[in-house]
């Protein structure tokens, strides 16, 4: 038998690993003046990299006072994808080939030219995205993950600080180009003395088999969102999911306090919380109080109302501008990040000098389906948009369950387009659920229609029926 050919390295500079790992640790010792210096030399060489490196923001940073960054053009993904050649500093970067590469899924974190991290968005604005990192930009994310996660086992990272003897899962998407796996299988090459012991597995497959394998592998430690937390959090409580893991790392969505008690309950260990994006790796992490602290060293964060003007802090905005001081290769300054954040102006009992944010996350819920008198499936609101995104091609959706084995979907593509996009999203969510153990599900389209809106004002993607 042929031999497998060795997987190709990510980009890893030691060096810049190790200068910005000095960085990052007496900055978080510094106070809020240090952060905010750093903060203010960053934007300035990302500006200037920008109007220098990228014809796209040359244009729209010629005669802008950089010194006022709140006066700056605001820009959205769907523009920025569509001007990429224009956007991105490096002109060896093409959209196509970028589309091609993430469609293959067996080059999970290969390197992109030799030198480059790709990974994609999930579109659940609408707009799916593509974002390259640079090993500078990777020496900021690996750092901000290592250095500000909160330490939940502090005697065990005391033994071991670098986790060799935990076994982790991400619990995910496991089969595309997104952030999470990306960073899983990048992290899996350059520590091989992981890779047995980090595994990602999906959660496309159905809840038993999702639990055979966690079963299998018997984390310590498992890596995941919400809303699937508190579904294996539903399953140990019925005896059914043996793993025990020590610790629960989530991020992705909302965790509300009700949802973390109840995760914690279920395998009586601790849950933290974290926030990022494919726009920002690493924005905040959580302390020991249980509050979100924004990495404002490395990223600005500006909650904005719905005319685009700054909210006082306290307050949530219509959305959120992102200013990435990381990555100069794809510059994303006043991004429109569309999430629904608050920043706090009080200091966090904690001590930290990083500032407390709190984030409104993705607000969707777990479909229970099935008939009376037998065992409800559930099925996970990130998987299901994974599924109409990677394999209808629909990303501008809202699915509402009307009642036990009834779901309404709607798109606001109208037209022979939106009936050509709603044929294959039933077909392929068909199928899908059948493979969950939910057969028999009835699936009415409609298009050219707006989704319902949420308590929060948000655009919730997966409705469940009320309780």
């Amino acid at each position: 038998m042929k031999p497998t050919a060795p997987r190709a390295m990510p980009p890893f500079d030691p060096w810049l690993a190790y200068t910005t790992t000095v960085d990052v640790a007496s900055a978080t010792r510094a106070g809020a003046a240090a952060l905010a210096e750093r903060r203010a030399r960053r934007l300035a060489a990302l500006l200037a990299s920008a109007a220098q490196r990228s014809a796209f923001y040359r244009r729209r940073l010629k005669g802008a006072d950089p010194s006022r960054l709140q006066d700056l053009p605001v820009v959205h993904k769907a523009e920025l994808m569509r001007r990429f050649e224009d956007w991105v500093a490096d002109p060896a970067l093409h959209l196509a080939a970028l589309r091609r590469f993430v469609a293959d899924r067996a080059r999970i974190a290969d390197p992109f030219l030799d030198r480059y991290v790709v990974w994609e968005s999930s579109g659940s604005s609408g707009e799916p995205g593509i974002f390259v990192q640079d090993a500078a930009a990777m020496a900021v994310y690996d750092t901000l993950e290592a250095l500000r996660k909160p330490v939940l086992q502090p005697l065990a990272r005391l033994m071991d600080p670098w986790y060799l003897g935990e076994r982790i899962a991400f619990v995910g998407a496991t089969g595309g180009h997104f952030a999470s796996t990306v960073s899983i299988e990048r992290l899996r090459r350059l520590q091989p003395a992981l890779a047995g012991r980090l595994r990602g597995i999906s959660f496309l497959q159905p809840i038993d088999a999702l639990v055979a394998a966690l079963d299998a592998f018997a984390p310590t430690i498992v890596a995941t969102y919400p809303s699937a937390a508190a579904l294996l959090a539903e399953e140990r409580m019925a005896g059914r999911l043996r793993a025990a893991p020590r610790e629960i790392w989530t991020g992705g969505e909302d965790l509300s306090a009700a949802m973390r008690h109840f995760v914690q309950q279920a395998f009586g260990c601790r849950v933290a919380s974290s926030y990022g994006a494919s726009e920002f790796l690493s924005m905040a992490s959580e302390c020991d109080r249980g509050r979100l602290h924004l990495n404002s060293d490395w990223v600005i964060l500006e909650p904005v109302d719905a005319q685009g003007r700054a909210v006082p802090p306290g307050e949530a905005g219509a959305t959120t501008l992102l200013t990435n001081l990381a990555n100069h290769l794809q510059p994303l300054i006043r991004y429109d990040l569309g999430d629904r954040v608050t920043l706090h102006a009080e200091p966090c009992a904690c001590g930290s000098p990083l500032p407390a944010i709190e984030v409104g996350g993705r607000c969707d819920d777990t479909l229970k389906l099935g008939r009376a008198r037998t065992r409800p499936v559930a099925v996970l609101p990130l998987a299901l948009s994974t599924v109409l995104e990677e394999e209808a091609g629909l990303f501008d959706f809202q699915l509402e369950q009307r009642g036990p084995c009834d779901l309404l979907l709607r798109t606001g593509l109208d037209g022979e387009a939106g009936q050509a996009a709603l044929g294959r999203a039933r077909r392929v969510l068909t199928d899908f659920l059948a493979g969950q153990g939910a057969a028999g599900v009835r699936i009415r389209c409609r298009g050219g229609e707006a989704g319902l809106r949420g308590r929060s004002g948000k655009v919730p993607r997966v409705i469940a029926k009320p309780v």
